[in-house]
């Protein structure tokens, strides 16, 4: 294809997916051809299909043979970014149309607006099947593992054209309102193509949003139009529930709201969500327990490695009650024998990660408790990935992971594969520095198994997802134990 082929293969694309009409084409290659310095354009067809990846592949060399692009991952993710919000709808269009299909069924409405959300190149789709993701079959049921490769790594051009920057103050943040449209940065990313969608929850103004980098699927945010700090409090659960009872086909919940186990987000309140169901919410309540005022509530600790109480009810006011007296009560709970503190020398530890669903008709509220104790042999967090693990994990365990979807860092690709040629053909896994780190790890495998290169690759996955399954069970506030179990229910029988 040469250029003007392109052009013309990316606005037949643009048709053929609902971002344009028929009468937008003209005035779509002409908007196209201004971004790339083009004052003229020559009709021609192009030989067979194209995919939207080979079609931009063909407008980026362009753009940097004639110095409109520098030729670097990150120029050429702003650059293609600005071609793909020429074709993708108004904000107005899309909220319109949204609501339109809302009228007939949420489920129709997401539906549209996640393939919008993915047309438009929003969702890089061609990258997301990059992402290495398989199962572990645990005690606790099927916990998904993936590496993540979708988000691009900066190059070293663009890390040290940041580093020239002054730190801008527009958008504050990677999730306010004003990155809708926005042409991005070299630190920041370029959203020309990006659309939200209006919701509000108990009263408050939010706007809902897909991830770009779709952990799973329909993987939703949901943001509040303020710039706001992230709290845990009856309000948090309040809205959490007002939005599964306006898309009851989705799950949604919240980081806590504390540093070490809270998300990487903590200064703007937002929410995540999708279509998607969890280990977490497919494990079922283990202990029953019973709250007093609260007949109309079924409650019960989950059977799952972190500590979980899980709430149903026909009652949305009765769980935001329930809810709110367990965060009250926990916020300020200590138990020595348990090495649980409510705070030290004045710090808070104790915080919640509420998640929320709608259930054959009932809602459901899974409050997952969190403390951020940090000691000397654990200065990341106590209730964290513990050391061992760090050659796995080192990064927080946030809501994503809570529920049973491991995500992983992408230097695991790399590794995995060096480790499988160290164990298959015997090298000493410890000289090597790219995998040294994994030297102890790979000595307990070779204890284990009758290691092969047909069996490799599925060893090492397995042994992964039994890691991540022990960080979780780290991350757990009380053991999984009898004496764990009774601490546990000391907690619940103080409300």
């Amino acid at each position: 294809m040469n250029i003007f082929q392109a052009i013309k293969a990316l606005v037949d694309y643009a048709e053929k997916e609902g971002l344009i009409e028929k009468d937008d084409k003209v005035f779509s290659v002409n908007q196209v051809c201004q971004a790339l310095n083009l004052d003229t354009f020559e009709d021609g067809e192009t030989a067979g299909e194209h995919s939207l990846k080979e079609i931009l592949s063909v407008i980026l060399d362009y753009a940097v043979e004639n110095g409109l692009c520098e030729d670097s991952v990150v120029y050429k993710d702003l650059f293609d970014t600005k071609i793909m919000g020429i074709l993708t709808p108004r904000p107005s269009q899309i909220i319109k149309e949204f609501n339109e299909r809302y009228s007939v069924s949420p489920k129709e409405a997401t539906d549209y607006y996640y393939r919008i959300s993915r047309k438009s190149d929003y969702i890089r789709e061609y990258r997301i099947k990059n992402d290495i993701k398989w199962i572990t079959k645990t005690e606790y049921g099927d916990i998904d593992i993936t590496i993540n490769l979708s988000k691009p790594e900066k190059d070293p051009k663009a890390i040290a054209a940041a580093l020239t920057m002054k730190q801008p103050s527009y958008p504050k943040c990677m999730l306010c309102i004003e990155n809708e449209g926005y042409m991005g940065r070299v630190n920041h990313p370029a959203r020309q193509n990006h659309r939200i969608i209006p919701v509000s929850l108990a009263g408050e103004d939010f706007y809902f949003q897909y991830s770009p980098y779709v952990y799973y699927n329909e993987h939703c945010i949901v943001l509040n139009k303020k710039h706001i700090p992230m709290t845990i409090n009856r309000g948090a659960f309040e809205k959490l529930l007002a939005f599964v009872e306006k898309f009851p086909h989705y799950f949604v919940g919240s980081n806590a709201d504390l540093p070490i186990v809270g998300g990487s987000i903590l200064t703007h309140e937002h929410f995540q969500g999708g279509n998607y169901e969890f280990a977490m919410a497919k494990a079922p309540v283990e202990t029953p327990v019973k709250f007093d005022g609260f007949d109309n509530v079924e409650a019960g600790i989950v059977k799952w490695p972190m500590s979980v109480i899980r709430l149903i009810s026909e009652d949305k006011n009765a769980i935001v009650e329930l809810s709110d007296k367990i965060l009250s009560a926990w916020r300020k709970y200590t138990d020595e024998d348990a090495f649980i503190f409510a705070e030290t020398d004045g710090v808070p530890h104790n915080t919640i990660t509420p998640i929320a669903r709608m259930r054959n008709g009932k809602f459901e509220m899974d409050l997952v408790l969190r403390n951020n104790i940090t000691t000397e042999e654990c200065p990341l967090g106590f209730y964290h990935p513990h050391p061992e693990y760090h050659h796995i994990k080192k990064e927080n365990i946030g809501l994503i992971e809570v529920m049973g979807l491991a995500v992983l860092p992408s230097r695991l690709k790399e590794e995995m594969a060096v480790l499988k040629d160290a164990l298959v053909n015997g090298k000493d896994v410890s000289s090597d520095e790219r995998i040294a780190k994994h030297a102890e790890w790979a000595q307990m495998i070779k204890n284990k198994y009758e290691i092969t290169e047909e069996n490799c690759d599925e060893i090492l996955k397995t042994e992964i997802g039994i890691v991540f399954t022990a960080i979780l069970g780290q991350c757990g506030v009380f053991e999984r134990n009898e004496k764990g179990k009774e601490q546990f229910l000391k907690f619940v029988k103080s409300l």
